[in-house]
C-alpha cells in the first residue's frame, strides 16, 4: 500500500508488503528487477529512488519475483513481527533462487545495518545488503555479486538526500505522488530505531523540491505528499561561497507556501509532524492556502507525562494539548490523526488511563496503534526493562482500539450532511460502479460514478452516511 489507509487500524494491519512495478525506460540490459516494500511512506519513496537508479542502468521490471534476475525487499524495522515477515518472505525468494541460481536477492533499508550478518552469513538468505543512504552504490554492488562475492554497504551519510534523482513513480495512479523533503532523524525517542537506521537529519534543498512538485503537476499529478521522519523540522540554508552574501534559511512553513504556490490545483499533504516542532507559523500557512490539506498526523504515543519523558519525546501532556488547542483555534476544520503505544516500560494502569483520556480530549480522526515492542539497540532496550506482560499490553491495546473506533465514527458522523471537495483517485476497491477519493481531512469518500467526471478531477460530494472509516455520498453541483 502506497499510502496510510484512512481508518482505525493497529500498526501491523496498516503497513503491508507490496510489489512495485514501473515501466522500463532507457536502454535495457535484459535483466529484470523486482522490488517489494514494507513499512512507512518513506520506504515506498525510497523504492522509487532505487527503481530510478536501476532503470537508469538498464533494468526492466516485473511483478513476478520468480522471473526476476534481481529481487529486493525494502524493509521496515519498527516491529519484531515485521522482521519475521521479511525473513519468511526471503525464504520464499530462496526457493525461487534454487530454481534460478543466477538470481540475486537483496535487502534494502532499515533492517540492513542491524541484520546484515544474520541475513548474509548465518542464514545465507541474501547476496547483497544496502542501507538507505547507499542506493547510488547499487549498480556497483550488483556487479560484485555477479563476480561471485557478497556485497554490503550500510554506511550512513550526513549529506545524502538524493535531491538530483528523479524518482520513478511506482504503481502510480498518475494523480498522487510522494516527494521526499528530508532524510534521517535527530529525535532520539527511546523506543525508536530510526536514528540508527536512517542516520542524522538533513534537509533537501528547497529548489529541487519545488521543481519536482512543479514537474509532477505539469505531468498531470494533482496531489503531492511531502515526506520526512519529522517534516516540521525541515530547515535548509544554501551553502555560501567565499565573498557571497548568506541566503535566508528556509523552514517548513516557507517550503509549504512555495509548494502550494506551484498551482492552486495541486493539493499538498505532509507527514509526519513532531509535536515539539508544529509551530503556529506552519498552522497559519496551512490556513492561508486552500490547497494545503487541513490534516495533521501528530503522534502522541502516550498521554502521560512521565511515560513521555521515558520515551524521550521532549514534550509533556500539557504541551501536546496546547498544540492541539492551537490547531483547533487556527484551523478549526483540521483533521488530526496519531500514533499510540500501549504497554511501554513501567507504564501503570493510571498512566494508561491518561492515554485514554487524551484520546477523549482530542477525539482523533484515526490512529495507528500498537503494543510496545522492544527494538535492539534503542535507548529503551539499553535503559529499561520491558516489564509489562504481553497480555496486559494487548488488553490495553484493545481498549485503545475500541476507543478510537468510537472517535472515528464520531468524527465521520459530523461530516454527514456536509459537502466535501474530493479528488477522485479511482474506482472503489469494492465496486467499479463507485469512485473513491479523500476529502481535505484525509477521510476516504466513496460515491457513485458520474460519467461527467474521471479520476484526477475534483468533485463536490454530499456525505449521506458513514461507517467508522468511510464516508458515502453522491456528487452534487454547487
Amino acid at each position: 500500500m502506497l499510502e496510510l489507509e484512512h481508518t482505525t487500524k493497529t500498526h501491523d494491519e496498516a503497513r503491508q508488503g507490496e510489489a512495485l512495478e514501473l515501466l522500463p525506460t532507457g536502454k535495457s540490459t535484459g535483466r529484470k528487477l523486482y522490488i517489494e516494500s514494507y513499512g512507512c511512506q518513506m520506504n515506498f519513496s525510497d523504492s522509487e529512488i532505487v527503481a530510478s537508479i536501476l532503470v537508469g542502468n538498464g533494468f526492466e521490471t516485473t511483478k513476478d519475483y520468480k522471473e526476476a534476475d534481481v529481487v529486493f525487499i525494502n524493509t521496515c524495522s519498527i516491529r519484531e513481527n515485521a522482521e519475521q515477515r521479511v525473513r519468511n518472505r526471503l525464504k520464499e525468494f530462496e526457493s525461487a533462487k534454487n530454481r534460478n541460481p543466477g538470481m540475486i536477492v537483496g535487502v534494502l533499508g532499515c533492517m540492513a545495518e542491524r541484520l546484515k550478518s544474520k541475513f548474509l552469513e548465518e542464514e545465507k538468505l541474501v547476496d547483497v545488503v544496502v542501507g538507505p543512504d547507499a542506493y547510488r552504490d547499487l549498480p556497483n554492488l550488483i556487479g560484485k555479486v555477479d563476480d561471485g562475492t557478497k556485497a554490503v554497504n550500510v554506511l550512513l551519510s550526513r549529506e545524502e538526500t538524493y535531491a538530483d534523482i528523479n524518482p520513478v513513480r511506482l504503481n502510480s495512479n498518475g494523480i498522487s505522488a510522494f516527494v521526499s523533503i528530508m532524510r534521517g532523524c535527530d529525535n532520539m525517542c527511546s523506543f525508536c530505531v530510526v536514528p540508527f537506521t536512517r542516520g542524522r537529519e538533513r534537509s533537501r534543498d528547497y529548489q529541487s523540491i519545488v521543481k519536482e512538485a512543479r514537474e509532477l503537476f505539469e505531468a498531470g499529478y494533482k496531489e503531492v505528499t511531502l515526506l520526512g521522519q519529522n517534516v516540521d523540522s525541515y530547515k535548509y540554508t544554501a551553502p555560501v561561497a567565499e565573498g557571497e552574501t548568506a541566503t535566508p534559511t528556509v523552514n517548513f512553513a516557507h517550503l509549504l507556501a512555495m509548494v502550494a504556490e506551484v498551482s492552486p490545483e495541486l493539493r499538498i499533504r505532509f507527514s509526519t509532524s513532531h509535536p515539539k516542532d508544529i509551530t503556529d507559523e506552519v498552522l497559519y500557512t496551512m490556513a492561508r492556502y486552500d490547497n494545503i490539506c487541513k490534516y495533521i498526523h501528530l503522534p502522541v504515543q502516550s498521554g502521560n507525562s512521565r511515560v513521555l519523558d521515558l520515551m524521550n519525546r521532549t514534550y509533556d501532556r500539557e504541551w501536546y494539548m496546547e498544540r492541539v488547542e492551537a490547531i483547533r483555534r487556527i484551523i478549526p476544520a483540521c483533521g488530526i490523526s496519531t500514533d499510540v503505544i500501549t504497554g511501554f516500560c513501567t507504564e501503570t494502569e493510571e498512566e494508561h488511563a491518561e492515554t485514554l483520556s487524551m484520546m477523549d480530549y482530542v477525539k482523533y480522526d484515526f490512529a495507528y496503534m500498537f503494543a510496545y515492542s522492544e527494538r535492539p539497540g534503542t535507548l529503551a532496550a539499553k535503559r529499561y526493562e520491558d516489564d509489562i506482560p504481553e497480555q496486559v499490553k494487548k488488553r490495553r491495546l484493545t481498549e485503545v482500539v475500541n476507543k478510537q473506533q468510537e472517535h472515528s465514527l464520531f468524527r465521520l458522523q459530523n461530516f454527514v450532511g456536509k459537502v466535501h471537495k474530493v479528488l477522485i483517485e479511482g474506482f472503489s476497491k469494492r465496486s467499479d460502479q463507485d469512485y473513491c477519493g479523500r476529502n481535505d481531512q484525509n477521510t476516504m469518500v466513496v460515491f457513485p460514478v458520474d460519467s461527467r467526471f474521471k479520476p484526477g478531477q475534483y468533485v463536490h460530494v454530499l456525505a449521506e452516511r458513514c461507517t467508522s472509516a468511510t464516508l458515502m455520498g453522491r456528487i452534487v453541483d454547487l
